[in-house]
């Protein structure tokens, strides 16, 4: 009989029901899941933006580049110490790996004074982009075709490693390597 008359004290202390209990508990319950999914689906939401971010910067690139290698431009899109590398072959540009926005931006203007660009164009595909905070790793395949000043149409086939490093609010390139792994001509201009 004590044990009755226990609950029925404290049901009177709370003021509420059973049901009514129930209720809060199950309210508090939905308000707990709810604040877990709104901070996972804004962690999402962080995520694309960022993939979305660096697919941009990566875009960036590949116009400077193609704006007859505007060495300030692609120089921008890195950090200060930041790394530009080819490995592989193309006669135009050894393996030695670019140190800092200074020797990139040289090496990008080295390309346009060399004058054998007549016209470029950078494709980049498939892109595996994975973020980790304020940093982030990026591989590309990409094919570069290009009109040489003396007619010819050169293509390069080859794939990018690269690493980004978010400063200020915005990705930069910490490290961009350009692996080639074909080079040459690719077809004739008929003039028509």
């Amino acid at each position: 009989m004590q044990g009755i008359w226990r609950r029925r004290r404290r049901r009177r202390r709370s003021g509420l029901s059973r049901l009514e209990r129930k209720f809060v508990r199950q309210r508090n319950q939905i308000e707990v899941t709810s604040s877990l999914i709104a901070e996972e689906t804004h962690a999402r939401l962080k995520e694309l933006e960022d993939i979305e971010a660096i697919r941009k910067l990566k875009t960036a690139y590949c116009d400077a580049c193609d704006n007859d290698h505007d060495g300030d431009a692609v120089a921008a899109l890195f950090v200060k110490n930041g790394t530009w590398q080819q490995i592989g072959g193309t006669k135009n540009a050894d393996e030695r790996k670019r140190i800092g926005k200074s020797e990139i931006s040289e090496f990008m203007f080295g390309l346009r004074e060399a004058g054998f660009i007549k016209r470029s164009s950078h494709i980049v595909t498939n892109p595996v982009i994975d973020v980790n905070g304020d940093q982030a790793k990026g591989f590309w395949k990409f094919i570069m075709l290009y009109t040489h000043v003396n007619g010819t149409f050169v293509r390069i086939i080859g794939r990018y490693e690269d690493r980004y490093v978010k400063q200020g609010g915005q990705w930069l390139f910490q490290s961009l390597t350009a692996h080639v792994e074909e080079n040459g001509p690719y077809g004739e201009w008929s003039g028509k």
